[in-house]
């Protein structure tokens, strides 16, 4: 599953869609287990990605995983910023949207 930076915006009653570049970064709350590739990037509008999640091997009987999860989040990128991922679109006072995804394990 992907990525997608096509926004939504109701103007008039009407349904129309307006694109934003968007910059996005993935974290996972045990990152000694769990990877992502890549961890970040920057969409154009209608541009997709796809990002690879890696777990290394564990004892799953011994851990707890129950609290595992991968969390996507991403945000508009200022007007005429260059196509770069950068950290500090995420740290100012702009939205930054959250998608958490629970990882379920088979032992």
């Amino acid at each position: 599953s992907g990525v997608n930076s096509e926004a939504h915006e109701r103007k008039s009653g009407k349904k129309e869609y307006e694109g934003r570049r968007i910059g996005w970064a993935m974290k996972t709350t045990n990152m000694r287990r769990l990877g992502a590739d890549p961890a970040c990037g920057v969409l154009d509008p209608k541009e997709a990605t796809l990002m690879a999640v890696s777990c290394d091997v564990f004892d799953y009987g011994r851990e707890d995983t129950n609290n595992d999860r991968i969390t996507v989040e991403w945000c508009n990128t200022p007007d005429g910023a260059a196509k770069q991922f950068r950290r500090e679109w995420f740290q100012g006072d702009g939205m930054v949207r959250r998608k958490n995804l629970p990882i379920e394990y088979n032992p």
